[in-house]
């Protein structure tokens, strides 16, 4: 086999890992999925055309608790019998001899994810309206999941998720903060001052979305991806994280990602996903509010990270074009959000 390909992956000896945990035919060839702000995801082909997906961090310096391979890899193979889609795992490899950092390879999962407005677009109404509604029935099928029976009872603390995201989120912005921000602090401070009763512990993904998801052609949700953030905590912060991503009528920010998407008929309102997901759970949806402020002012700790990274190279090279300048404005964008929610400005 050749050891030529992307410089994040040591072709020989990963294309001999993996052919010693799956069947393939020939050498494997590597490419860099676009769009990936974490850690680094690759398609995996052989000869015949079987496909593979491989995850790795990214590289360069980590942040400390940061794109941990065995968790991501722990939660979707103890998912695999539950409600909730998930690709089929095909082995975590822990051994840096291999490729210098863990990794995990899954089976392909062949569906869309409406990464873009042009790929939404492409789509009719129906599927649109489809989307929405299996996003917020897979993501109560996760808040159903009985963390006991699954073997993930051990993952996190089951209390106190507020203070434990705001000291991790917290500790991740000054490791990788580029300017001073000083209304990311006073909004931390803020969210533990208003923390509002929590709601029985569940599986919380930590970043689930439109993008994070993978449909097949009506629009059914067939695998959720990305579990880097996942823990056990809050299920509204998830709920409230979707909507942070989705379009908001009222909002005057630039649409991008999901937000642009879900601008296009068909899309659910906000106000109607949030009302399917509580009349499926059968809970007040109160703080709903509060854990949108928390989600807008972690996603501007997330924000800096990436804008870190790309600034420091470590992402590979992409092939779409990156606007960082729009990619630093957000992280202040989020964060005024955020306080606008908790009633600072």
């Amino acid at each position: 086999m050749s050891d030529t390909g992307p410089p994040a992956i040591a072709v020989n000896k990963v294309s001999s890992w993996i052919g010693n945990n799956a069947e393939v035919d020939g050498a494997l060839t590597y490419s860099l999925i676009a769009g990936g702000r974490s850690n680094m995801t690759f398609t995996v082909s052989d000869n015949s055309g079987v496909r593979f997906v491989l995850r790795r961090p990214p590289t360069g310096k980590l942040l400390p608790s940061a794109h941990d391979m065995a968790r991501e890899y722990r939660l979707m193979h103890s998912l695999r019998s539950s409600e909730v889609p998930v690709p089929e795992m095909v082995g975590l490899c822990q051994d840096e001899s291999v490729n210098g950092r863990d990794f995990y390879v899954m089976n392909y999962v062949d569906g869309i994810v409406v990464r873009d407005v042009e790929i939404a677009s492409s789509m009719d109404e129906g599927v649109r309206r489809k989307m929405s509604e299996s996003l917020i029935d897979t993501l109560c099928a996760l808040h159903r999941v009985d963390i006991d029976h699954v073997g993930l009872g051990d993952l996190a603390k089951r209390n106190g998720y507020i203070e434990r995201q705001i000291k991790r989120w917290s500790g991740q912005w000054e490791s990788s903060r580029t300017r001073d921000i000083p209304l990311v602090d006073s909004v931390a401070r803020e969210l533990l001052i208003q923390m509002p009763e929590s709601s029985p512990t569940t599986i919380a993904h930590g970043d689930y979305r439109l993008s994070n998801c993978m449909v097949d052609s009506s629009g059914s949700v067939i695998a959720v991806l990305d579990w880097e953030l996942c823990t056990l905590g809050e299920p509204m912060a998830d709920l409230a994280g979707l909507l942070g991503y989705w379009y908001d009528e009222n909002s005057d920010d630039e649409l991008v990602g999901d937000a642009a998407s879900t601008e296009l008929p068909g899309f659910m309102s906000q106000d109607e996903l949030a009302a399917r997901y509580v009349e499926e759970m059968g809970i007040p949806i109160s703080s709903v509010d509060y854990y949108r402020a928390f989600a807008e002012w972690r996603l501007a700790c997330i924000g800096e990270g990436v804008y870190a990274r790309y600034l420091g190279g470590q992402q590979g090279i992409q092939s779409e074009e990156i606007d960082l300048e729009q990619m630093q404005k957000s992280v202040t964008n989020h964060v005024e959000k955020a306080a606008k929610m908790l009633q600072m400005l």
